[in-house]
Formats: C-alpha cells, sequence, structure tokens
C-alpha cells in the first residue's frame, strides 16, 4: 500500500438553518443553493491551499441546521435527504470537480423506516463515487440505528455499523458531532485499520480547551490516528446567537498535536499535510507511546459485554420526540439502582 503525503481541509463554512422556511419546496431549495455556495468555496480552497489538496471535510448538517422540536416525520420531509437524491448527487458532483475526497453531514431518510431519519456521515470519492456512509450511533434527539438494532442488523448487516472506506489517501472512518466525546466510536474504527477519522461538528467554539477539543486531541493521540475536525462557521436562522458555533476547525496529527486551527468566520486556514508513512511507521515501532498496539481487549471485553446502560431497539415504528427523554430518564434511574452512579 501507498503512503502519500497531501493536504487535508476542515472547511469551515457557515450554516443557515431551514426552520424558517415556509414550506418543503423553499427548504429544497435553501439546501440546494446552499450546496452551491459550497461547491464554490471548495473549489476556491483547493486552488488557494494547492493542487496537493485531497480531502475536505464539511461542518455537520450544514445543509439544513438542526431540528427545532419538529415532529420526527415533519423534518424527514423538510430536511432529509434522499440518500439517491439531488442534493447528494450534486455533492457527489463538488467532490468529482475538485478531485478530492470528500466528506460531508446530513440527516437522509431511509425507505425501510419511513417516518423517521438518521443523521449520516457520507464520504464521496474524487470521481463522484460514494464510498462511505455511516449512521451516527449515539444521538440525543433522533433514532439511531441501534435504537432498532435488530431491524437495521437484518437490512445492513454489522458491517455498516462501523464501515471504514479504503482509499488511495488511507483508511478513512467518519465520527459524527458530539460522537467524538465517546471513546469506543473512534476505537472500533481504529480496529477496523481507521487512520483518518473525519468529523463533521457543529459546536461552541471556545479559545479554553472544552470537552470536545480536548476529546479530539484525546482520539487522535489514543488511536495514533489523524483527526480532521469542521466545525461550522456560525449557524444562522436559530434562536441562538449565531456565531456560538463558529471557530476551532482543527487537523490533528497521530501525536495529538495540532497541525492546523482555524478562528471565527468561515475559513479555509485548518488545512495541512498528512504524512500516511510517518502514521504507518509510528505504528510499528516498539514504543510505550504506541498505545494502539499495547491495548488489551479481551481484560475489558467482560465488563463491555455483561454491561447494558442504554439498552438497543427501543424504537418502534415513528416515536415522538418526549420517547428520547423518557429513555434517558429510564437510563439514569437504572444507574441509580444499580448504585454505578
Amino acid at each position: 500500500m501507498s503512503a502519500p503525503r497531501f493536504r487535508a481541509l476542515a472547511l469551515q463554512t457557515a450554516c443557515h438553518a431551514i426552520n424558517e422556511c415556509p414550506d418543503t419546496a423553499s427548504a429544497r431549495s435553501a439546501m440546494l443553493a446552499a450546496v452551491d455556495r459550497i461547491h464554490g468555496e471548495v473549489l476556491a480552497s483547493r486552488a488557494s491551499v494547492g493542487q496537493d489538496l485531497r480531502l475536505v471535510v464539511l461542518p455537520e448538517y450544514v445543509l439544513s441546521g438542526p431540528p427545532a422540536g419538529e415532529a420526527l416525520p415533519v423534518w424527514a420531509e423538510r430536511a432529509a435527504l434522499d440518500p439517491d437524491g439531488p442534493e447528494y448527487q450534486r455533492l457527489a458532483a463538488i467532490a468529482q470537480d475538485a478531485g478530492v475526497f470528500l466528506a460531508v453531514n446530513n440527516y437522509e431518510t431511509d425507505e425501510h423506516f419511513p417516518g423517521v431519519y438518521f443523521q449520516a456521515c457520507v464520504i464521496f470519492g474524487p470521481t463522484g463515487e460514494l464510498l462511505l456512509r455511516y449512521r451516527r450511533l449515539n444521538s440525543m434527539w433522533a433514532v439511531t440505528p441501534h435504537d432498532v438494532l435488530d431491524r437495521y442488523l437484518e437490512i445492513y448487516g454489522e458491517d455498516a455499523l462501523f464501515p471504514v472506506a479504503d482509499t488511495e489517501i488511507g483508511r478513512l472512518a467518519p465520527i459524527a458531532s458530539e460522537e467524538i466525546l465517546y471513546p469506543e466510536i473512534a476505537r472500533c474504527f481504529a480496529v477496523r485499520g481507521a487512520e483518518i477519522f473525519v468529523h463533521s461538528s457543529s459546536e461552541v467554539a471556545s479559545g479554553l480547551q472544552s470537552p470536545k477539543n480536548v476529546a479530539k486531541l484525546a482520539r487522535a493521540l489514543e488511536n495514533s490516528a489523524y483527526v480532521v475536525s469542521a466545525n461550522t462557521a456560525g449557524l444562522y436562522g436559530t434562536a441562538l446567537p449565531p456565531q456560538s458555533g463558529d471557530g476551532s476547525s482543527k487537523i490533528v496529527d497521530h501525536r495529538g498535536l495540532v497541525l492546523a486551527e482555524a478562528v471565527q468566520g468561515p475559513s479555509m486556514a485548518a488545512n495541512a499535510e498528512l504524512d500516511l508513512a510517518s502514521l504507518r511507521a509510528f505504528r510499528r515501532r516498539v514504543a510505550m507511546e504506541n498505545v494502539l498496539a499495547r491495548q488489551r481487549f479481551e481484560l475489558y471485553a467482560p465488563t463491555y459485554a455483561g454491561t447494558i446502560v442504554h439498552p438497543a431497539n427501543t424504537v418502534e415504528g415513528v416515536p415522538d420526540r418526549a420517547h428520547f427523554r423518557s429513555t434517558q430518564e429510564s437510563v439514569i434511574r437504572g444507574l441509580e439502582a444499580r448504585g454505578i452512579i
């Protein structure tokens, strides 16, 4: 396997929420307009960064913003993309036009689960082909594959839970938003060979070491992997101050060192060279710092296997939003009863 050196970009671009669009047609039009804007930003960024730019990561839900309490079927109709729909086709065209691997994050529908939606990370290759689709497994207010696990596995199989794309620029794996806080997510990708985590996020930005900023360094260090993390450049059209989620897009190397970081505003400043040969040599070193090679999973497996915190298969049909809160309340009561908290 070749070990290229190339540049990656965490594109910090603005997000305009569609909650206030008067109807579904205008919401869809707004999302397509966002795709066109991002298309121009990617091409201009590549011209500035250089022709060795091979990987571009976009922020979380950059086309639609987050739901604002709408019933799940309403948001599915208004904002969730059809996996074969025009929005994805035009995102694939960005990758093809720029000749880059493009990582995106959107809400999307699934014909097998009508009335609900999943939050998905999708990676397109430089010829526009779909390389990977991952559905977020930990979410506070949306259905996840874990919530419908038996049915999901029946349809898609276990490989769909933690997919890794083996590409000419290395093995790519997605991490969605706050899932950067869950070390198990990154670890499951790492033991499947992931070398580069593409992290789409929309988070409160801070110059301090916020939980997500700490987690980005930790996930890189503990898995000897690169993290390319893109945050929004402001989230407009919600009640929150728009600059709350603005800044801190960064690239972290396999030692946990920040190579590049953007301040606030739309920016291509979070770009850096990734050296796959260096990463692979690091993973093969006999050294205390090679923590990936020092894992003893058989010690941890019985504890994990014997402990259920948030149970699977809690969703049947189309839940209302109150379901997610009541489920977490039930989980907390269970943790209390077992003396864990």
